[in-house]
């Protein structure tokens, strides 16, 4: 039985190595036909191999269209340090809108976070205040922490 989930790891670990952007589009059905074996023994070696833990993201659609999309993640040392280093120099940090929003095309301009990321991460931190109050400053800080946060976990 290992034999045969090490055999599919290989192949879909193969298919990832050729893709240019790290990812495949496959059905289910037709790498079990490949591997003459069940659906199952499929989704075994998707949750036991290709996990998030392990680098990979796993999107899976069941049905007679289903399919499976499978992306390794960037899990850049480097990345994940700077990261870290970002988000403890929010610390305890007021943050106007005009700091935060500073803050986050640094990171996008890093590459630390996509384009994408980092327009969410716009909206959610630009709330516009009358006077200036230390308290949405700081909930700001703790807000853009907290999306780090979340990325670290991601990567």
């Amino acid at each position: 039985m290992s034999n045969l989930a090490g055999s599919i790891e290989l192949y879909i670990r193969r298919l990832l190595d050729a893709s240019p952007n790290a990812a495949i589009c496959l059905q289910r059905r037709e790498l079990a036909e490949h591997f003459a074996c069940v659906p199952s023994q499929i989704n075994y070696v998707l949750s036991t191999r290709f996990t998030l833990e392990r680098g990979y993201l796993v999107e899976s659609r069941r049905g007679g269209g289903g399919y499976l999309r499978i992306r390794r993640l960037d899990l850049n040392r480097d990345k994940v340090l700077q990261l870290l280093e970002m988000r403890q120099s929010l610390a305890g940090q007021n943050l106007s809108l005009q700091k935060a929003t500073d803050f986050v095309h640094r990171l996008v301009e890093a590459r630390l976070v996509t384009r994408r990321e980092g327009l969410l991460m716009k909206a959610v931190i630009s709330f516009e205040q009358q006077k200036r109050d230390d308290v949405l400053e700081i909930f700001r800080g703790v807000m853009l922490s907290r999306m780090i946060e979340v990325l670290l976990h991601e990567t």
